[in-house]
């Protein structure tokens, strides 16, 4: 499959290499830089550069994009991508705000093409342990999650932190791993309501850098996770994931199932370091390219990113009037 990048940051470089692991072909690069798209092009041998998805799609001889651009980008350069027959495979946040995922899902479903969230901790071996063993009943009925979304000491830069560009701050890049998380592990059900606190406290920037999020589902669970950058300290590592069932209690990141009457760990050892390592990635593009060459629905797909973007959407209406909001 021919493949073309939006965005040259460090995100779509590891996509890239998944996407060689994965025997794609790396077509070509869209950027605004002509330096850094050369470079990234030289680094991966991809022979066509563009200065915009529209010179791009013009051009044609391309079937995926995978869209790794800032935020406010994420919507319109899909969209564009969708309906010149082009798979895409968008990076998370899906997009600004509900508005614009609602228009990238029925654009796809107009098109009949493959739209893909790259939420990636779905694509983690313990995560998809994990969920095995709560489908399988393992907990029983699961009553309440906790989860992480933190950068300890640390915070990102640039057009992260700017809110023309991102939308939104922490919450966007680090709650929706959170959220994601848990939607996966919980078997994607639907949101119901929410609660949140949300504010900035540790940088001069015009987004949220702290917050807290109750979401409540349609299967009666309900959900506590935490966010931020520039903490002093988390809990649990990002995506780490706690689930209190009738049952039992699992854990991932460490992960492990416990009941009264055993501990599995899956075989796994605790992490030395956490990170997203690169095999969840390639799992991902391999998924992907799956989906786009079958016509098979992926998931996370564009429903699942919009779920998510709801979840924000009223995430930061709570947090801004205080009060509990209904998703719809």
């Amino acid at each position: 499959m021919k493949l073309a990048f939006a965005g040259t940051g460090y995100i779509n470089k590891i996509h890239a290499l998944a996407a060689k692991s994965a025997g794609a072909e790396l077509t070509a690069v869209v950027n605004h830089q002509p330096e850094s798209m050369a470079k990234f092009a030289a680094e991966f041998g991809i022979p066509r550069q563009y200065g915009s998805v529209e010179a791009l799609l013009k051009a044609g001889g391309v079937e995926a994009l995978v869209v790794s651009t800032p935020n406010y980008l994420h919507a319109e350069q899909t969209i564009s991508a969708l309906e010149a027959g082009l798979h895409v495979l968008v990076e998370k946040p899906m997009a600004m705000n509900a508005t614009e995922a609602a228009a990238m899902q029925t654009t796809a479903e107009k098109a009949g093409k493959t739209l893909m969230v790259a939420h990636m901790w779905r694509f983690d071996p313990e995560a998809i342990w994990l969920r095995a063993q709560i489908a399988a009943g393992r907990i029983g009925k699961i009553i309440r999650t906790k989860g992480c979304g933190v950068h300890v000491k640390w915070g990102p830069g640039g057009w992260f932190t700017q809110k023309k560009f991102a939308g939104g701050g922490a919450m966007a890049d680090m709650g929706v791993h959170a959220l994601d998380t848990v939607r996966f592990l919980l078997g994607d059900p639907q949101p119901v309501s929410v609660y949140a606190k949300i504010g900035t406290y540790y940088g001069a920037y015009d987004v949220d850098d702290t917050g807290l999020v109750i979401v409540n589902w349609e299967n009666g669970a309900t959900s506590y996770f935490e966010f931020g950058w520039w903490q002093p300290h988390a809990d649990q590592p990002n995506a780490g994931t706690q689930l209190y069932g009738q049952a039992g209690f699992a854990s991932l990141f460490p992960t492990r199932i416990e009941t009264k009457d055993s501990v599995d760990d899956g075989g796994f050892s605790p992490r030395t370091e956490h990170r997203a390592l690169q095999g969840m990635y390639d799992a991902q593009m391999k998924y992907f390219l799956a989906c786009a060459r079958t016509g098979a629905h992926p998931i996370p797909g564009g429903q699942e990113g919009w779920a998510n973007i709801k979840v924000v959407d009223a995430a930061y209406e709570s947090s801004r009037t205080g009060k509990v909001v209904e998703v719809q």
